[in-house]
């Protein structure tokens, strides 16, 4: 006699209080801090969810961990306010959380926030944008972090998400990502009322499909093309250097996340930084913020620096751009 096994679908299951787990060979994610929110899980990547007086909620099904995989996803959204559709994840080490936005209601997300550049991709094009969240709630408890964000430009509820894309072009304006935790295909509700009826599932490779544009188009800072300076102090000895690099916003408004590119000369090779991630080590460098001084306002300045190695030339980077932008 042989004997098979049937693999039986779990049955629906409503979910009104904070958890994590599995259901129907997915991950999900249920949190609110406050308010009526019901989520029901239905079958393989599918749920619903209704949230009603609420402050701030996110919902949905995916992976963990989450991945660069290709996402397929449908259903209906609908928003009576402040909240969007996306997919939504974390990565620790570093610690990031992070939004592939494609639909959202009254308020952009990205509201206030300095635009970086842009991806197109899967049918429209994405705009880029590093924000900071100080002391709130994480995956790992309070916390301060950034949150990277794509937020679509042509709203839809449907289709295909090509996240290697995303995640190409945040690397690419120096927006690293570290160890994948979960991501999900999420509904966010923030003071309003939201339901959603949606299903998620993985797509093919994303080698098999190559963004509609080159990834990533960087963007000037906010004061504009020639809103920085930037000022050197090198002090070099026998076969080492130090720098010390400030960069002063010149333009009219606050500059909310930085990147600032420049060339070493030939022969130097960084050993150690402050107040900045160097990468590489040599060649062409680029600096990003620190979570202490990633903000500088009109008129205001940071100071960064770096200590280096030299097989005699000691002279002092040269081309420096911030966010894409020269600087005098």
């Amino acid at each position: 006699m042989t004997l098979s096994s049937v693999a039986h679908a779990e049955a629906d299951r409503t979910i009104t209080s904070n958890q994590t787990g599995t259901h129907n060979g997915y991950f999900f994610s249920y949190w609110k801090d406050s308010g009526n929110v019901t989520m029901t899980l239905g079958a393989g990547g599918s749920y619903s969810v209704q949230m009603n007086g609420i402050n701030n909620s996110v919902v949905g099904k995916g992976w963990k961990p989450g991945s660069s995989h290709t996402v397929n996803y449908s259903g209906s959204f609908n928003c009576g306010g402040n909240c969007y559709l996306a997919l939504y994840g974390w990565t620790t080490n570093p610690l990031i959380e992070y939004y592939v936005v494609e639909n959202f209601g009254n308020y952009n997300p990205s509201t206030g926030a300095q635009r970086l550049g842009s991806v197109t991709t899967d049918g429209s094009t994405y705009d880029i944008y590093r924000t900071q969240r100080v002391n709130q709630p994480s995956i790992i408890g309070t916390a301060t972090f950034y949150q990277y964000w794509s937020v679509r430009q042509q709203h839809r509820t449907g289709g295909t998400i090509t996240t290697a894309n995303h995640f190409n072009a945040w690397r690419n304006l120096g927006l690293n990502l570290g160890s994948h935790d979960y991501q999900i295909l999420a509904t966010e509700g923030y003071q309003s009322n939201v339901s959603s009826n949606i299903t998620v599932s993985e797509g093919s490779n994303p080698s098999q499909s190559p963004p509609s544009s080159p990834p990533v188009s960087p963007s000037s800072p906010s004061g504009g093309p020639g809103a920085c300076r930037v000022t050197n102090s090198v002090n070099a000895w026998n076969n080492g250097l130090t720098d010390n690099i400030t960069i002063t916003n010149t333009g009219s408004s606050a500059i909310n996340g930085w990147s600032l590119k420049f060339n070493l000369a030939s022969g130097q090779t960084i050993t150690s930084g402050w107040s900045a991630t160097y990468s590489p080590s040599s060649g062409a460098v680029t600096a990003t913020n620190v979570g202490y001084n990633g903000s500088i306002p009109p008129g205001g300045s940071t100071t960064i620096g770096f200590q280096a190695n030299h097989s005699g030339n000691a002279a002092a980077p040269t081309g420096f751009a911030l966010n894409g932008a020269a600087c005098s």
